[in-house]
């Protein structure tokens, strides 16, 4: 048999399950730099922003671009990729992401605040074609293997802990004419090594079959059980980490505790954040999903209690850890159990509808912290938090027992 012979025959199980865990690899890699991006952005934006404009409640105006941008994006994200594959739409991404971060170094050189709202506004654009990987390793792998992926991808996070701030403080005068332009010039970096990596991914194109297919009407899926669960309980986790994160160095410093243990903590917490996903999937298979969403719930009505308990550093470990944690297990259980309420034609918009109501949430809640904080306290921040989770938690008991009954 020759060489164009042999390639026109269908892979075999073994090849598939190969190619699967290449894919996820490579794209455990490009989530840890994009991430490591994002948290690059978080350090140092706000500061840069405020070194732009003499009207410091403008500083961190190129932020919350950044979240709009996110929400706007995804669901043409999600569309594109549909027509066009995966890495075309990953490779935008990451071109976008160079783009945006010449842009912010010459926005810094020249000190133009516009022109770094811009450059604030393409990193939303990124992340709204980013947070797509997750749903790309569960697309590549097989049912049984389906929760690892997806586990294996978010772990990747994991080096975001420790890669992203650093790199913005080893940027911060690396360009000696402006203080910050070095971090998004490295920033453009990271997101160059991604669009490297994503040549090297091997996820089919969409035939056209599947562009013709649309799937069930809004109306069918809208009044599926679990696929309203499952999105409820992503927003639960990940709306209340937001919150409670964005507000934890707020009320350290407010407790008089300095800034270096608000670092610590929030470090700690981002590494909480994805160090589970290296077992997340077992868990799941394991346990199944519902039981893991439970107990991320549990975890972090557990952080509320430690919350409530004190604001000594301790106590602000303790939580902002269990959170990291809960949040893991709400978030991949949740993403998990999405993927098993569509089929092929219907994930497109499934997963974008799914994902702009996300970050939406996160949004709001990213906006919401720091006024909830300095207006009503660290105690009603944790407050608001109880009954949302509580609420999840709720849902999806309720769908364990429907599912079972």
């Amino acid at each position: 048999m020759n060489a164009s012979a042999a390639a026109d025959l269908p892979d075999t199980d073994s090849q598939k399950r190969r190619r699967a865990r290449r894919n996820v690899a490579l794209l455990a890699l490009c989530q840890a730099l994009y991430m490591s991006g994002t948290s690059l952005v978080l350090t140092v934006t706000a500061l840069a922003g405020s070194s732009l404009t003499p009207h410091q409640l403008l500083a961190t105006l190129p932020l919350s671009l950044q979240f709009i941008a996110t929400m706007a994006t995804t669901i043409p994200a999600s569309m594109l990729m549909r027509r066009f594959g995966r890495r075309a739409g990953f490779a935008l991404g990451a071109t976008v992401g160079i783009c945006g971060g010449i842009l912010s170094v010459i926005a810094l050189l020249w000190g133009s605040f516009i022109l770094f709202c811009i450059g604030g506004a393409m990193f939303g654009v990124v992340n709204g074609f980013a947070v797509f990987y997750r749903f790309a390793a569960a697309d590549t792998a097989d049912p049984a293997f389906r929760a690892k992926a997806i586990s294996m991808v978010m772990a990747g996070g994991v080096v975001a802990a420790f890669i992203g701030p650093n790199l913005a403080k080893f940027g911060v005068d690396a360009i000696s004419s402006q203080l910050y332009a070095g971090s998004f010039a490295a920033l453009a970096c990271l997101h160059l090594l991604a669009l490297l990596l994503l040549s090297r991914i091997d996820i089919p194109r969409p035939t056209t079959a599947d562009r013709a297919a649309s799937g069930a009407p809004w109306a069918v899926i809208l009044r599926r059980p679990a696929f309203l669960v499952a999105m409820f309980a992503a927003v639960a986790g990940y709306a209340s980490m937001n919150l409670v994160m964005t507000a934890t160095p707020l009320s350290m410093v407010g407790h008089n505790h300095p800034f270096d243990h608000a670092a610590t903590v929030i470090q700690w917490h981002v590494f909480a954040m994805f160090a589970p996903s290296f077992f997340t999937g077992h868990l799941i298979a394991r346990f199944g999903i519902h039981s893991v969403i439970m107990a991320g719930a549990a975890l972090v009505l557990t952080c509320v209690g430690i919350n409530l308990a004190g604001t000594d550093y301790p106590n602000y470990i303790a939580a902002l850890v269990l959170l990291g944690v809960g949040w893991n297990f709400m978030f991949i259980g949740a993403t998990t159990l999405l993927t098993t309420t569509h089929d092929a034609a219907e994930k497109a918009k499934v997963q974008g509808l799914n994902e702009f109501v996300i970050f939406s949430a996160v949004a709001l809640a990213s906006l919401a912290s720091g006024a909830v904080q300095h207006e009503l306290g660290w105690i009603f921040v944790n407050l608001v938090v109880a009954p949302l989770v509580l609420a999840a938690l709720a849902a999806v008991l309720w769908l364990r027992l429907r599912t079972r009954a």
